[in-house]
């Protein structure tokens, strides 16, 4: 039944894997294993993906899987310990802090919502 409802995209805190990390190249494998890692310390599910496949490549593959969310690990986030996330409704967060990410993600699973609820949150100026 569950599996009906959902049409197979679980929420965050039922998902088998709810996140899944992907390398942009081999330099990244290291902080990729960090974030693992620490999601791991806080009992959130990970995969990650340090393989030999383009990025594109990488991102077709798992969103066939349908994790709750990838983390995509390059340059920039290892130069500045964030994050930058795709959630499985097409929303995507670039630069979050690793620690507000497993805050956000913790909560999302804690209350058990049934869709990611990671948003953009655009700046006003």
């Amino acid at each position: 039944v569950l599996i009906e409802h959902f049409a197979g995209k679980f929420p965050t805190w039922l998902t088998p894997t709810q996140v899944h990390i992907i390398t942009i190249s081999e330099k990244h494998k290291a902080y990729a294993s960090e974030v693992a890692e620490a999601l791991k310390a806080h009992e959130i599910r990970v995969l990650v993906d340090d393989g030999d496949d383009t990025v594109g490549k990488k991102i077709r593959n798992h969103r066939k899987l349908q994790p709750a969310y990838m983390v995509i690990v390059g340059d920039g986030e290892t130069e500045g310990r964030t994050v930058s996330l795709r959630a499985r409704n097409g929303d995507q967060i670039s630069g979050m802090g690793l620690d507000e990410f497993i805050l956000a993600i913790r909560e999302e699973i804690d209350t058990k919502v049934t869709q990611p609820s990671l948003v953009v949150v655009e700046s006003v100026e």
